[in-house]
């Protein structure tokens, strides 16, 4: 018998051998950890031996999350961080040089968006490609790139990267390829399904889910070959090739920088994780339904959801995530309508920044999130002035359906 991953998951403290046979792994809070031999401490700080040596570079209640993520993911190791913006942080600072160059979607989180330009000032080349097109992809790629990064879904106007030719692609060059799956969750996409070396979450949205703790991962999918990677130190060479990169993303990224994932976050998106599946069937079934309500709106000029049969991957995404498409749609009104006072109507849906909570949020993206990028990048992201973001959670529809409905008519219908 080989249960499903949302049974393996739920299941998955317990199975591994828990303290006491309890359900979930304990809290271990402890800064630093102590050894019987002089030689087993040498050997735990060479990576010689698995072990703890100071809970900057990980603890084992982070340590349990890791391994639940590399299940869901079915990778071979799991670094995690405090967030996921520091998960990435400390992926490209340990991976790459100045004078190296990254093929990156133009379709980014804005503070993805905005660490990718501070790299370019420290000397990372960067070129922005259109990657629902796997050809801008080949077109960009040159001799000094070294890594290809992209969403699988792109916050907050869904377009769906081309992920299966970029994947052969980069695996035809030997380039890493870094799949950002936070707005698919492993439940609905395993990046290693497109041949992705690394696969990072912002663990604080859908695997936690309900927004009590940040947290972050990188998941090394076992795929890579990182014996073709050329910045690998000296210092890890010695090891196995299939823990290189991982190795120095732990020690170049998360014990240099120091975004250590608490303990207590930790354990509650491991608890938090325990729901997934049932949190990502919910709330995908009530985004499609939405999305497809307002889409008969009067008031609505138009809705990005990978769903609807109107989205230009619509076809793409039904073929990668298998007819369900996350909780995030993009909707702008029609250009008479006052998003603000649209949103300020709102009575039951939370005006928030957060992403795949339970509770459903809403954010008028260009004034907020995407402000600090300007109109001339967001018209090239295609980010219109009146685009709503809606998360949408796990709350009734129809309670959904009224909220929104009873906002839109404060409006003219046309």
């Amino acid at each position: 018998m080989k249960p499903s991953l949302h049974t393996r998951i739920l299941h998955a403290d317990r199975l591994s051998g828990s303290e006491h046979d309890a359900v979930h792994k304990p809290l271990h809070v402890a800064a630093t950890y102590a050894y019987p031999s002089a030689a087993a401490l040498a050997a735990v700080f060479q990576g010689r031996q698995s072990g703890y040596v100071y809970s900057r570079q990980g603890n084992p209640t982070g340590g349990a999350l890791e391994a639940k993520v590399t299940l869901m993911e079915g990778g071979v190791g799991t670094a995690v961080f405090a967030t996921g913006m520091s998960a990435i942080a400390s992926m490209m600072v340990a991976l790459l040089k100045a004078g190296d160059h990254v093929v990156s979607s133009q379709f980014l989180f804005g503070n993805t968006s905005s660490l990718f330009h501070t790299l370019i000032g420290m000397g990372v080349q960067m070129s922005f490609v259109d990657a629902t097109d796997a050809q801008a992809v080949r077109d960009a790629t040159c001799a000094n790139t070294r890594m290809v990064f992209v969403e699988t879904i792109a916050n907050p106007r869904t377009q769906v990267a081309d992920l299966t030719a970029i994947g052969q692609w980069c695996a035809d060059q030997g380039l890493l390829f870094v799949v950002d799956g936070t707005l698919t969750t492993p439940l609905l996409f395993q990046a290693r399904s497109v041949q992705a070396g690394l696969v990072v979450h912002a663990l604080t949205k859908g695997i936690g889910g309900h927004g009590n703790a940040l947290g972050g991962s990188v998941t090394d999918t076992g795929l890579y070959d990182w014996r073709r990677f050329p910045n690998i130190a000296e210092s890890y060479r010695h090891l196995d090739p299939k823990v290189w990169g991982l190795q120095q993303i732990r020690k170049k990224g998360l014990r240099d920088l120091g975004a250590t994932l608490r303990a207590e976050d930790a354990h509650r998106i491991a608890v938090g994780a325990e729901t997934l599946g049932l949190r990502v069937d919910r709330t995908c079934a009530n985004a499609l339904a939405l999305a497809k309500w307002l889409e008969q709106q009067p008031q609505v000029g138009r809705v990005h959801y990978p769903g609807l049969k109107s989205h230009a991957q619509h076809e793409r995404a039904t073929a990668l995530f298998g007819g369900r498409y996350g909780s995030l749609i993009g909707f702008e009104l029609r250009p008479d309508v006052d998003c603000f006072a649209f949103l300020d109507a709102l009575k039951l849906v939370i005006l928030s920044s957060h992403l795949s909570d339970n509770r459903t949020l809403a954010i008028p993206v260009s004034h907020t999130i995407f402000y600090e990028m300007g109109a001339e990048r967001r018209a090239q992201m295609g980010i219109a002035e009146g685009l709503i973001r809606l998360s949408v959670g796990i709350e009734d529809l129809d309670d959904l359906r009224e909220d929104l409905g009873q906002a839109l008519a404060q409006f003219p219908a046309g």
